[in-house]
C-alpha cells in the first residue's frame, strides 16, 4: 500500500482539519485541453478511449501535470452500465450519448443482459488499477458513478433528453416498470461502485444529473431512494481510510437536508444554491463540494478570483469544504483560466483554515 503524500481532500470530506481548501474540478480532464485532444484522436474514438487503459489513465493525469489539484478522477463515462447491460452505446456529433436500444415494457427490462461488473467492465477496474498504480500516492483517486435515475433517463428517451417525456411517462404511469429498472439498477451501480474501490477507488462521486428535474416527491421516490439503496452496500474502509461518498445532484438545493441524510459524506451543490446558506442548513452533518458557475471560467483572471474569494467567504472557516465547479467544465474555456482558478483557491483558502 503506497502512502498517500496529500490527503487534503479526502479529510475535508471527513470534515477534518485542513491547511487550505482542498481542489478539483468535475470534468477536469477534457476538451479544454488539447493534450486530451490529441490523446482522444490517438485513441479513435471516445469509447476506445475509455476502454483503453493506458490512455484513461494519461488523460486523468494530464490535469494533474497543469495543476495542482487535490484529487484525480477516473476517466470514464456514466453510461458504461447501460451499454455492458446490452443497449449498445454511441456518440454522434453534435448530439451526445445514444442507444441502439431503449428500456420501454417488461420485455425491454427482462432482455437486459447479466453482467458482472469485474468482468463486463473490467476495462474500468483496469484504468482505476493502472492509474492508482501511476498517481503512486500523490493525490486521492476518485471513482464515480451516475445515479440510478439518471441513468434510466438515457435508457428510456435512448439518449439525452429537453423534456424527459418518456421517462417521465414510464415514472407516472408505470411505476411499478421504473421502480423494478431503477432497483435492477441500483444494484447493478453498487456492484460497480464496490469493484472500483477493490481496483483502488479511493472515494466515490454518484452524479445525479438529472435528479433536480424531478417534482419534490418524485425526486425522494425515483432517485433518492435509491442512492440510498447504493450507498447503504458500499464499504466504508479500504487500505486501512475511509472511503467517502459524494452525492451531486444537479438542481437539487431544495433538497439538501434529504440528500445530507442518504449516507454520504458530502454533498456537491450546483452554483444555483448558495454555499453558506447550504453550510447553514446542512453543514454540521455532511462535507459540501462546490460550487463556482463554470461560465465564470470564460471571465478574466480578476473576476474568477473575485468568485473564488466570495464563495471561500460565503463558506467561512473551518473545514468540510472541497472547492469544485458546480458543474463540469466546458469545451471551451482557457486553459490558463483554470490556472488562475486553482492559484486563487490556493492563495485566498488557507486563512479560513487554522494553521496545523
Amino acid at each position: 500500500m503506497t502512502e498517500l503524500k496529500n490527503d487534503r481532500f479526502l479529510r475535508a470530506l471527513l470534515r477534518e482539519p485542513v491547511d487550505r481548501t482542498p481542489i478539483w474540478m468535475m470534468r477536469q480532464a477534457g476538451r479544454y485541453l488539447p493534450e486530451y485532444r490529441a490523446t482522444r484522436e490517438q485513441a479513435g474514438s471516445f469509447m476506445d478511449l475509455c476502454r483503453n487503459a493506458e490512455l484513461a489513465c494519461e488523460v486523468t493525469l494530464q490535469p494533474l501535470r497543469r495543476y495542482p489539484m487535490d484529487a484525480a478522477i477516473l476517466f470514464s463515462d456514466i453510461l458504461t452500465i447501460p451499454d455492458a447491460l446490452g443497449l449498445g452505446l454511441y456518440f454522434e456529433e453534435g448530439e451526445g450519448p445514444r442507444f441502439h436500444k431503449t428500456v420501454r415494457s417488461e420485455e425491454d427490462l427482462a432482455g437486459l443482459n447479466d453482467i458482472r461488473a469485474e468482468d463486463d467492465l473490467g476495462y474500468v477496474m483496469n484504468a482505476v488499477s493502472t492509474i492508482r498504480r501511476e498517481l503512486n500516492g500523490s493525490v486521492p483517486l476518485i471513482g464515480f458513478t451516475g445515479s440510478p435515475w439518471t441513468l434510466a433517463t438515457y435508457m428510456v428517451e435512448g439518449g439525452s433528453s429537453r423534456d424527459f417525456r418518456n421517462v417521465k411517462a414510464m415514472a407516472f404511469d408505470k411505476p411499478e416498470l421504473m421502480h423494478a429498472l431503477l432497483a435492477r439498477l441500483a444494484d447493478e451501480v453498487a456492484d460497480y461502485l464496490v469493484a472500483q474501490v477493490n481496483a483502488g477507488a479511493q472515494a466515490l462521486q454518484i452524479f445525479d444529473t438529472w435528479g433536480g428535474t424531478l417534482s419534490n416527491a418524485a425526486y425522494r421516490e425515483f432517485s433518492l431512494k435509491y442512492m440510498q439503496r447504493i450507498i447503504a452496500r458500499l464499504p466504508t474502509e479500504a487500505d486501512g481510510r475511509r472511503v467517502p461518498v459524494i452525492v451531486f445532484t444537479k438542481g437539487g438545493g431544495q433538497w439538501l437536508e434529504s440528500i445530507a441524510d442518504c449516507g454520504a459524506q458530502a454533498v456537491g451543490l450546483d452554483w444555483t444554491t448558495d454555499i453558506g446558506q447550504a453550510r447553514a442548513r446542512i453543514g454540521d452533518k455532511v462535507a459540501l463540494q462546490g460550487n463556482m458557475d463554470p461560465a465564470t471560467l470564460y471571465a478574466s483572471p480578476e473576476r474568477i478570483r473575485e468568485e473564488v474569494a466570495a464563495i471561500l467567504t460565503s463558506y467561512g472557516h473551518g473545514s468540510g469544504h472541497v472547492f469544485n465547479l458546480g458543474h463540469g467544465i466546458t469545451p471551451g474555456v482557457d486553459p490558463d483560466n483554470v490556472t488562475a482558478f486553482v492559484d486563487a483557491v490556493l492563495e485566498l483558502s488557507p486563512q479560513y483554515h487554522v494553521a496545523a
